[in-house]
């Protein structure tokens, strides 16, 4: 069996560096010289991973919206470039009636990443002006003819922004967007007609809803995938929500009895005091039945509070069922039972041994007289701390410091690196939520951090009257080298 050194609590804002819970306040990042609101800054921003609602579809990933970015643009200079010549030797364009008609159906592409409906607008507005324009020539050419209202160029270009609409538009505007271009195609290729062509109205009309459905079963898919991040991460925050509430529950109901007692003290002693004094003043007999009427009455609302907060059971149903979870004598769930406080550290660290851990006791300082709900919480600490050495540690050795200071009790407890792997456990995995929590509760903090030998450590400091101190320039830690990085939490 490892030896365990003895280890002092290391200095809080040491340790503070190493878990975001403790209140550490994070480092802003430098600043990078000549990173003002610029055009590099402003590229970065455009290609950076929050992209906005105008982004490119895929765009989740730089490397996605880089790859859509070339991948557009090598389409619509081909169009561009290939189309227009494809143009001038088929339908006897100039060069630059037919370059210019290419430009616009590349243009178009192009717009269609951040603007597709007046995207597809030109598109459309490009393939009329050529089909019109090429009208006229089509009685000199000779069978077969070209292929016409559409040709290839145009064809492929308003493929590509109608796909691109799809992902980016609802579907009703999708099926309008290619009912207008068919509308378009049939006026064009039936009232108005030609001569000498090969028509292609009908294979573009099929070419256009299959890019139309490819599209929205993209968006559909990302839509849904969507929707299933944002329930999944609204279910993690209930979840942790409902974690914070149930270990804030569990501590009500066992204060209760700490503030039931003192409410207790108080009626009794306001129902003493008239016979303790001579001749008591009717002002004073009044007074004090005021009181006593008064911590009745609280005495009912609190039970009544309890009532709400407790289980079905008189006890906590997570800590009856699990065999982890360490109590000293007198401390079971039954409602009548006294809360522990540190005199009954002693009966734990034996429960703790003959659970089969090696553990060892220290002390330093006097006990300056705590509260009942500071002792219940150090006591509750320690506890907590053992059992999830028994649930993920099975095998180590435990050290256990109690330090008294003048104003307040620090907690340290470290394992050693266990001797065999630890079973799965059975624990409800709220323990260090429940350490936090009832250590914020009086003003104080826990810190758990796992170190390179692979063991582990909590630290908790509880002031003394178990309220927050105005400044905590001299919290009372011992110094202490410096702390090793975490590897990991136990119970989180």
């Amino acid at each position: 069996m490892p030896k365990v050194d003895s280890v002092k609590p290391a200095d809080p804002h040491d340790l503070d560096q190493f878990h975001p819970s403790a209140g550490a306040t994070p480092t802003p990042a430098p600043t990078v010289p000549g990173a003002g609101p610029g055009l590099g800054r402003r590229l970065r921003v455009w290609l950076g991973e929050a992209p906005s609602a105008q982004s490119p579809p895929f765009s989740k990933y730089r490397w996605a919206r880089l790859l859509t970015y070339v991948l557009v643009g090598y389409l619509a200079l081909g169009i561009a470039l290939a189309g227009g010549e494809e143009l001038a030797n088929s339908y006897g364009f100039t060069m630059a009636v037919a370059f210019l008609s290419t430009f616009l159906q590349a243009a178009a592409i192009v717009l269609a990443l951040w603007r597709p409906v007046p995207a597809w607008a030109l598109s459309l507005s490009a393939a009329t002006f050529t089909a019109l324009l090429a009208r006229q020539n089509l009685a000199q050419l000779r069978l077969p003819g070209p292929n016409w209202p559409w040709t290839t160029p145009t064809l492929l270009a308003h493929m590509a922004v109608l796909l691109l609409l799809a992902l980016r538009v609802r579907p009703r505007g999708t099926v309008a967007a290619v009912g207008g271009s068919a509308l378009v195609t049939f006026v064009v290729e039936g009232p108005i007609g030609a001569q000498r062509y090969s028509p292609t109205g009908m294979a573009a009309f099929g070419l256009f809803t299959v890019a139309a459905v490819i599209g929205s079963a993209l968006r559909g898919r990302s839509e849904a995938r969507k929707e299933l991040v944002e329930q999944t991460t609204i279910t993690a925050e209930e979840r942790a929500r409902r974690a914070l509430l149930e270990e804030r529950s569990r501590i009500a109901r066992e204060l209760h009895d700490v503030v039931a007692h003192h409410m207790s003290v108080i009626s009794i002693q306001a129902q003493v005091a008239p016979h303790l004094v001579e001749n008591p003043s009717d002002e004073l007999k009044e007074n004090l039945a005021g009181i006593r009427n008064n911590a009745l009455e609280a005495l009912t609302e609190l039970r009544r509070v309890l009532g709400v907060l407790r289980s079905a059971g008189p006890g906590d149903p997570e800590a009856l069922d699990d065999a982890y979870r360490l109590s000293a004598p007198g401390t079971g769930p039954a409602p009548d039972a006294p809360q522990p406080n540190l005199a009954r550290l002693d009966a734990l660290i034996e429960n703790t041994r003959a659970a089969g851990l090696e553990v060892v006791l220290k002390r330093d300082g006097e006990p300056r007289g705590y509260p009942p709900g500071v002792e219940l919480s150090a006591y509750r600490i320690v506890q907590e701390a053992l059992s999830n050495v028994l649930r993920h540690a099975p095998g180590a050795s435990v050290s256990v410091e109690v330090l008294h200071y003048p104003d307040g009790i620090c907690l340290d407890i470290t394992n050693s690196r266990p001797s065999r792997p630890a079973p799965p456990s059975p624990g409800s995995g709220h323990g260090l939520l429940g350490m936090r929590e009832r250590a914020a509760m009086l003003g104080g903090h826990v810190v758990a951090m796992g170190d390179r030998r692979g063991g582990f450590r909590v630290t908790a400091f509880l002031p003394r009257e178990g309220t927050p101190k105005p400044t905590d320039t001299e919290r009372p830690f011992p110094p202490h080298s410096s702390p090793e990085p975490p590897t990991g939490e136990q119970d989180p």
